[in-house]
C-alpha cells in the first residue's frame, strides 16, 4: 500500500483531446487530515516550550542564581538536539521515520518533567539536554514524513502550516508563560508542556499506518552500514564540540583559562567535524544544496542569537515585566506565519530561491532596527514592529529552504538531507547563542548598565544575517 498521489496533470498536445487535469488535494483533504493534524501537533508543542520558556528564563535564571550562564540555558538543548538530529537522519535511512518520533516525544516529554523538578542548575540543564535531544528526533522525522508521504505540488504549503503552527504558541505562549510564572512557578511553565506531549504522541500513534506505508517503494538509501555509523559519531563529536564551546563561553571573561583554552577545542572541533556531516562546499557557498545549507545556517545564527536576550535587555534595561516581554515576543511571531504563508503560494514554484534573498534582507533590516531602538532608548513597544520584520525574514527564509532540500535530492536520502538541513538550523542557533553569550558574559556589569552590550553582540549579528542575501543568490544554477 503506497500514500496516495494525485493524478499527474495532462496538456493538450497538438490536436489531441484536452483532458481536464482533476483537482490537486490540499493539506487537510481526506488522504492527508489526520496525519497533518499529528505534524501540527508536535510542533505546536515543541513551539509552545520554546517560546514559553523564553518569557520563563528570566526568573528562572535569578532562582537558580545563573543570571551569568542565561545564555548556557537554550544552548545546552540545542547542543543535544544537535547530537539527535544526526542520529535520527541515520535511524530514519535505515528504519524509517516512526521510530524516531516514538523515542524523541518521550525524551522531549521526560526533560521537560526534569526541568520542571529541579533545584539547582546543572539539574536544570540536564534536564533541557534531554528535551533538545528529543527535539532533535522529532523535527528530522517529520520532515522525512513530509518528503515521503505528501506529493512535490504539496510540499511548500505542508511547511506553511507546519510554520503557521508556531502562531498560537507564540502568540500564547508568552502570556500564558508569564501569568503561570507570576501565578505560581517559572516551574509550571515546564509541567505542562508533558500533557500535550502525550496527546501528540497518541495521534502519531493513531497514524503509525499510514506513515509507514508511505516508506514502501522508497528505494534504500545510498549511505551504507559504515557510512551510517560514522555519521552517528560524528554526531557526538559535533554535539561535544559544541557543548565545549558553551561551557568555555558562558562565562567568559577576557583572560586567558582553561575555561577559554575548552571553547577554543570546541571551536576546532566545530571545524573538523561539520563540514563531515554538511554537503561538500557548503562553507564556500557553492551553488545548489551546499548554499540552502549555508543560508539556514546564517539565518537561525543571527535570528536567535538576537531574540533570546530581548526578554532579558527588555526586564533588566528597560524595566519591562515578563508579562510584557513576552507580549512583545508574541507580537513579533505574527510576521513568521505571514512569510510562510506568502512562500507556500503557488506563484513561487521554480523561483523560491529569490525569496531566501528577500528574507535575508528583512531579518537585517529588523535587528536594524532592534539595535536603533536599543541604543537610543526609544519606546520599547517598538522592538515588537522590528520583530515582525525579523519574523517574516525567518518565515520566508526557513520555509523556502526546506522545500528547496527535499526538491533537490532524491526520497531515498530526505533522512540525511533533512538531517543536514536541521543540523546547520540548530548549529547556527548554537553558535549564535554561544557568541552572543560569550560577549554579554564578558562585558556585562550590572543591570541597568548592559545597553551598549546588547548594542555590541547585536550589531554583529546583523552583518551575519545580511550574508543570507549572497546565500540566497547561489542557490539556484548559474544561468549560461
Amino acid at each position: 500500500m503506497s500514500s496516495p498521489r494525485p493524478a499527474p496533470e495532462q496538456v493538450d498536445v497538438g490536436d489531441a483531446p484536452t483532458r481536464v487535469a482533476p483537482p490537486r488535494p490540499g493539506v487537510f483533504a481526506p488522504a492527508y487530515a489526520l496525519l497533518s493534524v499529528a505534524l501540527v501537533a508536535l510542533i505546536t508543542v515543541i513551539a509552545f516550550e520554546g517560546m514559553a520558556v523564553s518569557t520563563a528564563m528570566p526568573e528562572a535564571a535569578r532562582e537558580l542564581d545563573a543570571v551569568r550562564s542565561y545564555g548556557l540555558a537554550f544552548s545546552v538543548m540545542l547542543t543535544t538536539q544537535l547530537l539527535g538530529i544526526v542520529l535520527a537522519g541515520v535511524w530514519a535511512d535505515r528504519a524509517g521515520p516512526l521510530p524516531s518520533l516514538y523515542a524523541g516525544q518521550l525524551l522531549f516529554g521526560i526533560g521537560c518533567a526534569v526541568c520542571g523538578s529541579s533545584g539547582s542548575f546543572g539539574l536544570f540543564l540536564a534536564g533541557r539536554g534531554v528535551a533538545g535531544l528529543g527535539a532533535g528526533l522529532i523535527i528530522v522525522a517529520g520532515y522525512v514524513v513530509i518528503g515521503r508521504a505528501y506529493p512535490e505540488s504539496l510540499r511548500p504549503k505542508v511547511f506553511s502550516v507546519i510554520s503557521a503552527a508556531w502562531v498560537l504558541p507564540s502568540l500564547l505562549g508568552p502570556p500564558v508563560a508569564a501569568w503561570v510564572t507570576t501565578t505560581w512557578s517559572w516551574r509550571w511553565v515546564f509541567w505542562l508542556v508533558v500533557a500535550p506531549v502525550v496527546v501528540a504522541l497518541l495521534a502519531v500513534v493513531a497514524r503509525r499506518g499510514q506513515i509507514a506505508a508511505a516508506d514502501e517503494g522508497v528505494a534504500a538509501s545510498g549511505r551504507d552500514h559504515r557510512q551510517h555509523a560514522r555519521a552517528a559519531w560524528l554526531g557526538v563529536a559535533i554535539a561535544a564540540s559544541a557543548g565545549a564551546v558553551q561551557w568555555g563561553t558562558h562565562s567568559l571573561e577576557l583572560r586567558w583559562s582553561a575555561q577559554t583554552l575548552v571553547a577554543l577545542v570546541g571551536v576546532v572541533g566545530l571545524g573538523l567535524s561539520a563540514p563531515l556531516l554538511l554537503p561538500p562546499g557548503t562553507w564556500v557557498m557553492r551553488r545548489g544544496l551546499p548554499s540552502v545549507m549555508v543560508a539556514r545556517f546564517l539565518l537561525t545564527c543571527s535570528f536567535f542569537g538576537t531574540i533570546t536576550y530581548i526578554p532579558l535587555m527588555l526586564v533588566n534595561e528597560r524595566g519591562l515585566s515578563l508579562g510584557a516581554a513576552g507580549t512583545i515576543l508574541a507580537v513579533g511571531s505574527l510576521g513568521w506565519s505571514a512569510g510562510s504563508w506568502v512562500q507556500g503560494r503557488d506563484r513561487w514554484a521554480g523561483r523560491r530561491e529569490r525569496l531566501v534573498s528577500v528574507g535575508g534582507a528583512l531579518l537585517s533590516t529588523g535587528l536594524v532596527a532592534v539595535v536603533a531602538i536599543t541604543h537610543f532608548a526609544w519606546n520599547p513597544y517598538l522592538i515588537a514592529l522590528a520583530l515582525v520584520a525579523c519574523g517574516t525574514g525567518m518565515g520566508l527564509g526557513t520555509a523556502s529552504l526546506s522545500v528547496l532540500s527535499l526538491t533537490l535530492t532524491s526520497p531515498a536520502d530526505h533522512g540525511s538531507t533533512s538531517s543536514s538541513l536541521q543540523l546547520a538550523d540548530v548549529l547556527g542557533s548554537v553558535l549564535g547563542i554561544a557568541a552572543a553569550g560569550a560577549v554579554f558574559a564578558a562585558l556585562h556589569t550590572v543591570a541597568g548598565r548592559d545597553v551598549p552590550v546588547y548594542v555590541t553582540m547585536w550589531l554583529g549579528l546583523t552583518v551575519v544575517a545580511a550574508l543570507v542575501v549572497v546565500a540566497g543568490r547561489r542557490i539556484a544554477p548559474r544561468q549560461p
